[in-house]
């Protein structure tokens, strides 16, 4: 069985890893789907996220990284997959989540819905949280996997972040 994990990945953090990690062993063929949110201030474009996500995941087996356009389910559709991987790192995800899982169900009733809760060293990370560190010259090395660090560096050179 394939499944999808969607996301804008914006950046591409340790608590994606960590579900990445742990999806692979459940599902034999994990695609890790780069969307673009055309409501949310990207600070690395599709393309660029593709390659960091690409050499973050560097040497995984099972798992491969492809671009979403349109509806998730759609996409779930093209790539052949019938399970649509999410995380959920609290309540608010957990409402976020349910009617979109729901509406999903509903457009595509073949393509069921999985929630994974994150490990308890990364449900605190989110893209967003990496995104104002790295605006604010704040180290984001505790955050994010090695490839990505090096682009916010290049991106950030005053920022605190090392290796």
């Amino acid at each position: 069985q394939s499944a999808v994990f969607p996301g804008t990945f914006d950046p591409f953090t340790l608590g994606h890893l960590d579900l990445v990690r742990r999806a692979r062993d459940l599902f034999p063929d994990l695609i890790v789907a780069v969307a673009q949110h055309p409501t949310k201030d990207e600070m690395f474009d599709v393309a660029e996220r593709v390659a960091l996500i690409e050499e973050s995941l560097a040497g995984m087996d099972g798992v491969r990284v492809a671009t979403l356009d349109g509806l998730v389910v759609e996409g779930c559709r093209s790539l052949g997959a019938g399970v649509l991987l999410r995380g959920l790192r609290g309540s608010g995800d957990l409402e976020y989540e349910r009617p979109m899982a729901l509406s999903n169900r509903a457009m595509a009733p073949e393509v069921e819905t999985v929630f994974l809760l994150p490990s308890s060293e990364t449900a605190h990370i989110s893209s967003t949280l990496v995104r104002q560190i790295a605006r604010m010259g704040g180290d984001a090395s505790p955050f994010v996997p090695g490839p990505v660090l090096r682009a916010l560096q290049h991106r950030f050179p005053d920022s605190k972040s090392h290796d």
